[in-house]
């Protein structure tokens, strides 16, 4: 008998069994090929288990495809979705146990999620009701040591709430997405799957009412007049007092009688210093925004790698709302282990001569501290966004210890003539804390030179400017989720998942998050014939009651029970107006689609290219849109099963000719594309091949970029650059494993040679 200890994913449970075991652990596999760890501490035999992520999932009991429904059990993943069909290995794993525990520890994620993969695992694999449980921040040694020797009770709180989360996001879910569904099944008599969730709703309805702002906005025009100055060595760009003149006549006379003079007269300076506090450590969403802010990265994007740092140990759980750092955490132990990494060394060698107080935030998180990096820093250095990520939450970590930095602004008020022009310069004057967060702190130095009142400045240029008021902009990706953020919906873990749901189910594109035709009119009509659905008050409620359940001030079951009520509302409105609901969004579903797969003009005919798809290989390809196609169903030559238009005979014993009167094959252009893949159109054009470019998307794999044409110059090294690879990363592996004698290295360089012939 043994003391099984059930972590949430296999790196995790790595380095549970590493920081545990008096010796080094055991590495076992299971018979379904599934790593597991044996190690002793104290004299007591443990087992680490891993699950990988959620291991069961709740599916409707009952068959068929009307709503509401709410008779909904637990089964297991792989069962409920195909989508997990990989974690069913883990699944019988960690039934193999069932008969070897003598006690259970859960080990997962200290949150709603992980405390419900845990407790899921243990009340139906082990058909246990209580474990013990650790609760840590980090995958650290130090940190899994000090959990373990404090093992705390079963925080039944965070399970509940986890529960309640589930039964929500299902129920609503599933019911009006059927609702969605047969609403355009009744009406256009065909079959699209349409989604909305219990947060996607109203998150769509407010990106929609961005879209309206922006459409119902009416430009403005104005003029602007700026002055070009040589001061020093540089030349600065000085405004006219007035930023925005909207009579034309007036800055037309400003404009003439300012170009009669060539000098500018340093009326007045104004010199004002002033304080720029130090930053607060990170949260996911500030993690978020900070990381697409400076490298562009997506929400889910900068989730995914941070999440990756934490189960390799080098950072805390990132998934926190908290902007603190409690006194239990040793920042001197985690500066000196991070002086060890050259890049940091002078940094931290000058922080350790300092009293370490962090200039923390207001947010707070019951079961995470902020995001930092741990006593563990990686052992070789990082590369690519996983060492951006890093390195931008070491160097915050940083500044928030640093002083206040102090800047200093310099205004000049300048005479042309009569007409009063002026720039603003600034300079950092005590670095402070901008010092550690390096290239990530904005500067926006501009210095001038020793210049006094009375000094005159030549002028190099002037301009009139004709501008035109802009419109609102659009939410960026992080904007959205800092707005989600701020009106209660979705949660610090779902919120950039519900973003990717808008932008796979076509309601919204592009990185300014615009509305598609069918996502304004998915908002538009649930708005409309639904509007209970997409009021951001009740998703607000409900997770406010969630959090109540998680603090153990109400039942689930009330809550549960209350969205129930609220979906039997929510319903009875869809099936009063399917008809209309299916009608208003029908068409926009068919816009939507051929905007999506319509990439440009085709080189030949100057028709439509567009992404296709071959009902014989199976396999996406890219052809003109009249490429071979039947003029009355659409579809390819081989696929087509209607009768002649001219004879009405059937295809092979029509009185006509079939080709003539039926098929347009008066372009046969077309390009093959990557397997097994997503498409993307950027609205480029290849400068060498003059075909659009399209981002190709696979799973597990770094998304790239390429034109259609498969011959063009720019895939000229693609082949041997990919045979190159293949060859090295082969011999690379062969040695490692040192396999590399007798046969097994004679087929290595037979393939080097094959290679070097090519």
């Amino acid at each position: 008998m043994a003391t099984i200890i059930i972590a949430e994913k296999p790196d995790a449970a790595k380095n549970i069994a590493i920081a545990l075991s008096d010796k080094k652990p055991t590495i076992k596999k299971s018979k379904y090929d599934v790593t597991y760890y044996e190690f002793t501490r104290n004299g007591k035999k443990h087992i680490v288990v891993a699950a990988v992520g959620h291991i069961f999932n709740l599916k409707q009991i009952s068959k068929g495809w009307s709503y509401p429904i709410f008779d909904v059990e637990w089964i297991p993943s792989f069962k409920a979705r195909a989508i997990s069909a990989f974690s069913e290995k883990y699944f019988k794993t960690l039934e193999e146990f069932k008969k070897d525990g003598k006690e259970f520890i859960i080990a997962c994620d200290y949150d709603n999620e992980g405390s419900l993969i845990g407790y899921n695992i243990l009340r139906f694999i082990f058909e246990k009701k209580d474990a013990k449980r650790m609760k840590f921040s980090t995958l650290a040694k130090v940190d899994l040591v000090e959990s373990y020797e404090h093992l705390q009770k079963m925080d039944f709180g965070n399970v509940e709430a986890g529960i309640a989360r589930h039964f929500l996001d299902f129920y609503y879910g599933i019911n009006i997405s059927r609702g969605l569904t047969l609403s355009i099944k009744k009406h256009a008599k065909r079959f699209s799957l349409l989604t909305a969730g219990r947060v996607q709703g109203p998150t769509l309805s407010l990106l929609a009412e961005k879209e309206r702002e922006i459409a119902r906005f009416k430009p403005k025009p104005y003029w602007q007049l700026e002055l070009r100055l040589g001061i020093g060595k540089d030349i600065v760009v000085a405004s006219y007092e007035k930023q925005k003149l909207t009579d034309k006549k007036l800055a037309d006379k400003i404009y003439n009688d300012s170009k009669k003079h060539n000098i500018a007269v340093v009326e007045k300076i104004i010199e004002k210093e002033y304080k720029q506090s130090q930053p607060v450590p990170f949260n996911i969403t500030s993690l978020q925004t900070e990381a697409y802010r400076l490298f562009g990265y997506s929400p889910r994007q900068t989730s995914n790698i941070a999440q990756e740092l934490y189960t390799r140990a080098y950072i805390s759980y990132p998934r926190t709302s908290s902007e603190q750092l409690p006194k239990s955490i040793n920042n001197k132990e985690i500066i000196y282990a991070l002086s060890r990494v050259t890049k940091y060394k002078k940094l931290c060698d000058k922080l350790l001569k300092t009293e370490l107080i962090p200039n923390e935030g207001k947010r707070s998180d019951p079961a995470h501290e902020a995001i930092h990096p741990t006593v563990q820093p990686p052992k070789r250095q990082l590369s690519g966004p996983r060492f951006k990520i890093y390195d931008l939450i070491c160097r915050r970590y940083f500044a928030i210890f640093g002083e206040v930095a102090k800047r200093q602004s310099m205004k000049l008020d300048m005479l042309v003539g009569k007409n009063r022009y002026s720039v603003t310069g600034r300079k950092t004057v005590v670095k402070g804390w901008m010092e550690y967060y390096g290239p990530y702190a904005k500067y926006d130095e501009v210095i001038f030179p020793n210049i006094k009142e009375g000094d005159k400045l030549k002028i190099k240029k002037l301009d009139l400017l004709s501008k035109e008021t802009s419109p609102p902009p659009r939410f960026s990706q992080a904007s959205i989720i800092k707005e989600m953020e701020k009106r209660g919906l979705g949660t610090r873990a779902t919120r950039a998942g519900i973003l990717d749901t808008l932008y796979n189910r076509d309601y919204i594109v592009d990185r300014s998050l615009k509305v598609t035709d069918l996502g304004m009119k998915m908002a538009d009509t649930l708005k409309k014939y639904v509007p209970d659905f997409v009021d951001e008050k009740l998703t607000k409620r409900f997770e406010k009651d969630i959090e109540k359940i998680q603090a153990g001030k109400i039942k689930k079951e009330r809550v549960i029970n209350q969205a129930k009520k609220a979906i039997i509302k929510i319903s009875e409105e869809f099936k009063k107006n399917e008809e209309k609901i299916g009608r208003a969004l029908s068409d926009s579903i068919v816009k939507t689609q051929d905007e999506k797969i319509t990439l440009g003009e085709c080189p030949d005919c100057k028709g439509e290219l567009k992404i296709l798809y071959s009902p014989f290989s199976k396999k996406k390809f890219v052809g003109c849109a009249s490429y071979n196609r039947c003029a009355k169903c659409g579809f390819t030559k081989k696929a087509c099963k209607c009768k002649c238009l001219i004879c009405k005979g059937e295809k092979g014993k029509c009185k006509c000719s079939w080709k003539d009167k039926i098929w347009y094959p008066k372009c046969q252009r077309g390009y093959p594309l990557p397997h097994n893949a997503k498409f993307q159109k950027l609205n480029k054009i290849c400068p060498k091949c003059n075909t659009p470019t399209i981002r190709v998307i696979r799973a597990g794999k770094r998304p790239f970029n390429m034109c259609l044409e498969i011959e063009c110059e720019t895939k000229k090294d693609w082949t041997k650059l990919g045979e190159k690879k293949v060859v090295k990363k082969f011999v690379k592996k062969a040695i490692k494993k040192k396999i590399l004698k007798k046969v097994k290295k004679k087929i290595v360089k037979k393939v080097v040679k094959k290679s070097k012939k090519k």
